[in-house]
């Protein structure tokens, strides 16, 4: 019985600490919905034109 009253203190401890450093990390972010958006979006944009570049170099290799 003692083992499963530690074991829920330690849920209840794991939970806590995650929710802080979610807390912490909404802080530091600081943006609002729209700015994070814009910098998702971006960042979106910048991967599909370095996967795009990816493609374009293997379809050049495969004519070669």
């Amino acid at each position: 019985m003692a083992h499963r009253n530690q074991q829920e203190l330690a849920c209840q401890k794991n939970m806590k600490k995650s929710q802080e450093i979610r807390k912490r990390k909404r802080k530091e972010d600081s943006l609002t919905a729209s700015q994070r958006k814009q910098k998702d979006f971006e960042i979106m944009q910048q991967k599909r034109k370095a996967a795009n570049e990816k493609k374009e170099k293997g379809k050049k290799k495969k004519k070669m």
